[in-house]
């Protein structure tokens, strides 16, 4: 009897402390990096484990990754990236595709990006934001913070310009970086389709032309390079409340960075909260997103550069659709937002 007693409190004392040891293995990582890289693909959703990867998988296999983490109940862009960039959830911050493409905001604006954080706790720090769709770039990150924005047309020039801001001496304390033709393919070839699976790992290869630039101007050394979806797909679309549209990749790897899958509980707008932890910055109270707490542990040497996929990307043209269905498209469109915005007009009224 004495022996299993003590068996016992011998066993609490070793979880204690391993507990303690995490506990304090994750408050060392605040503030331990100079640098944050967020990457989001558009309507990637859990695709990066349905497909070859091998970027995403020497960058990120021996890290932290999940594939399933939650989006916000409504899975479309506006909503995710708002919640991702400002650590609310979609009610809070009332972001549609419709009002990020009506209204830039800037810094007096509530429910303030992690720009905004970020800024006032580092004033002259170098602050860049690189998209495909541009609404993020105006309607989301505030327009008065000296954020340099670049838009492009399409992913691969996305990684292109990357690569200049680097090359031209450019260190910057946080970086997001959105990347389109996922969704895109989704859009005009239906999710799970051999188009959408071809932008994945054309997506791929460009996460990792984006990761060899960062490490071959040393910002790996203090740098946290992180991957995030802002949805999933269906075959026909997103926007409900599917499995396959509510799972979103989150995937870390930086110094202090556990070898973990991360638990059920992970949502992409928790991006926001590790970014902010990483560089030194304290939650805001508003924010509803979490560091997870398996995250962050002992110091590890992060990878090298990595080798892009070599594959045919031919299968379709990503970046582009036929013009006639691109007429026809953007009829839709803007179909659609004069609804939405004569609907919203008349409900005003009342």
């Amino acid at each position: 009897m004495k022996k299993t007693i003590t068996l016992l409190l011998c066993l609490v004392v070793a979880f204690s402390c391993a507990g303690a040891a995490v506990a304090e293995n994750s408050e060392s990582s605040f503030g331990a990096y100079d640098h944050v890289f967020i990457v989001g693909v558009d309507g990637a959703g859990a695709a990066f484990s349905q497909v070859e990867t091998p970027c995403f998988d020497a960058i990120f296999g021996d890290y932290a990754f999940r594939h399933d983490t939650h989006t916000e109940t409504v899975t479309i862009s506006a909503q995710n990236w708002g919640a991702i960039l400002t650590g609310v959830d979609y009610k809070t911050h009332g972001f549609t595709n419709t009002s990020l493409k009506l209204k830039e905001r800037d810094s007096s604006a509530k429910n303030n990006s992690i720009f905004y954080y970020a800024r006032q706790a580092m004033p002259q720090a170098q602050l860049a934001s690189f998209c495909n769709w541009d609404a993020i770039n105006h309607g989301i990150i505030e327009t008065d913070l000296g954020v340099e924005k670049i838009h492009r047309s399409t992913d691969p020039q996305i990684a292109e310009a990357i690569e200049g801001y680097l090359d031209a001496g450019n260190a910057p304390a946080l970086m997001f970086v959105q990347l389109d033709s996922v969704d895109h393919a989704a859009h005009t070839h239906g999710g799970f389709s051999d188009a959408y699976y071809t932008a994945v790992r054309r997506a791929d290869s460009l996460i990792g032309r984006i990761y060899n630039a960062v490490v071959s101007h040393g910002l790996m050394e203090n740098g946290l390079f992180l991957l995030v979806a802002d949805h999933g797909e269906s075959k026909h679309g997103h926007g409900g409340r599917t499995a396959e549209e509510s799972a979103a990749v989150l995937a870390a790897v930086g110094k202090t960075v556990n070898k973990t899958q991360m638990s059920e509980a992970v949502h992409n707008r928790d991006v926001s909260a590790i970014s902010l932890f990483a560089l030194g910055i304290s939650q805001p109270t508003q924010f509803v997103s979490a560091v997870p707490a398996e995250l962050f542990g002992g110091t590890r040497t992060v990878p090298g550069t990595v080798t892009p996929g070599t594959g045919d990307y031919s299968i379709v043209d990503l970046d582009d659709d036929p013009p006639t269905l691109r007429k026809i498209t953007n009829f839709f469109e803007k179909a659609y937002h004069a609804v939405v915005c004569f609907l919203l007009t008349w409900m005003y009224q009342f």
